[in-house]
């Protein structure tokens, strides 16, 4: 079981973050100790070296002064005083051999032999000597003198290599807690990177069980991950409103296709069982169409609606005058106005052009119009009206007809709900809902004002200027 869960483990996301993060922490402690390294070493070379060659030219400049005694005298001088007894002293004569060699036995783990069989040894301006336990090395450099001779000046590194072992060492030491930190750093890395999406596959989890509400946590980072988070419940918020309209159209569906179905029904099995001649079939058969067109049309209006509310309508965005919107509307009810002897009046300015979906507006004007010619007794009046303040347009259509009471204002934009007054008009109680569903699709909203016998006045607002459909 455990051997199960740790390879899962190291197939995981996070398992390989902790991997990266402690690799490059690691490493990038392991490159700083290197420079680190390199530098120190670099720079204690280079006192060496410094310190070697300010004393060549000192013991150089003591020879030229003194000869070769002065010169004993002042190295034997600084040893008995114990300064610079770290320095070796030594002067080179014919065939290598040399004349001057101060403490021989301070040097005795340096094969200074080597020296001597050295050739040429006055060419070569430095050089180094390893110690026999390989623990240090003698750093030299030589010049010659007036004289042909070769002074020779070395200072032991032991010091040095010590201080870089102890460094080493402390690095070492280092090390462990190092390392404890990479694996902790890298641990906390993947818990808050992966944070947001274990919020994810946690919501998922949710939904799969049915609650479509569920929603990820955003931390407000502005990141990728929140703004995947974003688009993630900006997804689910418009798969809920789809699955919200579908199931409010279902149910509506359900409940008043009843009625028209029923018909149907009952029109065929009165052909049926009828023993008329073909002309009450054909009207039978006229009432079945008839009552299949209007199911139709429901289920159309039904799934614009939908559509609409889900953000999912497609609209073709355009500039479309309103001022000949209008027109066209009053021309398609002129006919019906002048039946029932109702007066129909637009006003609006040419110059109000909206970014809009030409048909879908005119199906909102249509509605409205019918609704007001509908519901206004003869002798009255339905007026248009359009306008623009600041970044919005205005369309309001009133009349002098029945009205609306406020309990009946809230309610009639339901689908499929119809007032006391409507149910004497043929209709299916989608219009309304039809008019509210475009005009939010194109940014915008209607309200009603009404007065039971003075009449109601519908006010769309639609910005005017481009926006993206809803």
């Amino acid at each position: 079981m455990f051997l199960k869960r740790l390879n899962r483990f190291r197939k995981t996301t996070g398992f390989r973050l902790i991997v990266w993060y402690s690799a490059i922490f690691v490493l990038s402690a392991l490159l700083l100790f290197a420079l680190t390294y390199i530098f120190l070493s670099s720079s204690l070379n280079q006192k060496t070296r410094e310190d070697v060659h300010s004393k060549l030219e000192e013991y150089a400049a003591q020879y030229r002064a003194g000869g070769l005694e002065g010169l004993k005298r002042e190295v034997a001088l600084e040893k008995k005083s114990e300064k610079d007894s770290t320095f070796l002293v030594r002067v080179e004569g014919p065939q290598n051999r040399a004349l001057l060699l101060d403490d021989p036995d301070q040097w005795a783990g340096f094969d200074l032999q080597e020296l001597e069989r050295r050739t040429g040894i006055a060419g070569e301006r430095r050089m180094r000597l390893d110690a026999r336990d390989g623990e240090s090395s003698l750093y030299l450099e030589s010049t010659s003198l007036d004289d042909g001779l070769t002074l020779q000046v070395g200072k032991e590194t032991r010091e040095e290599a010590a201080l870089l072992e102890r460094f080493r060492e402390t690095f070492a030491g280092f090390m462990v807690p190092v390392v404890v930190l990479g694996i902790a750093g890298g641990a906390l890395l993947a818990h808050r990177t992966l944070r947001p999406l274990r919020s994810l596959l946690s919501t998922i989890r949710s939904i799969s069980t049915g609650r479509m509400d569920a929603r990820v946590p955003s931390n407000q980072s502005a990141d990728e991950l929140d703004e995947l988070v974003t688009l993630f419940n900006g997804m689910l918020e418009k798969i809920e409103n789809l699955i919200t309209g579908i199931r409010g159209s279902l149910d509506n569906v359900a409940h008043d296709l009843r009625t028209p179905m029923a018909r149907l029904r009952a029109a065929a099995e009165t052909a049926l069982h009828s023993e008329s001649d073909i002309q009450t079939c054909r009207e039978a058969l006229a009432d079945c169409v008839e009552e299949a067109d209007t199911i139709l049309t429901m289920l159309d209006t039904l799934m614009d609606i939908s559509e609409a509310e889900t953000g999912t309508m497609s609209l073709h965005i355009e500039p479309v005058n309103i001022a000949a919107l209008i027109e066209d509307t009053i021309d398609l009810y002129r006919y019906v106005a002048e039946e029932k002897n109702l007066v129909l009046k637009a006003s609006s300015s040419n110059a109000l052009v909206l970014p809009s979906d030409r048909n879908r507006m005119r199906q909102v004007l249509g509605n409205l119009v019918d609704n007001a010619i509908k519901y206004t007794r003869p002798g009255g009046t339905v007026m248009i009206e359009a306008f623009q303040r600041g970044q919005e347009a205005f369309i309001v259509i009133s009349d002098t007809g029945a009205g609306i009471t406020s309990e009946e204002s809230a309610r009639i934009w339901e689908r499929l709900y119809r007032g006391d007054q409507s149910r004497t008009q043929r209709g299916l109680g989608l219009g309304l809902s039809l008019v509210r569903a475009v005009v939010q699709a194109h940014g915008g909203h209607v309200a009603v004002s009404s007065e039971p016998g003075k009449g109601s006045t519908f006010t769309i607002c639609l910005p005017a200027r481009a926006t993206s459909p809803v």
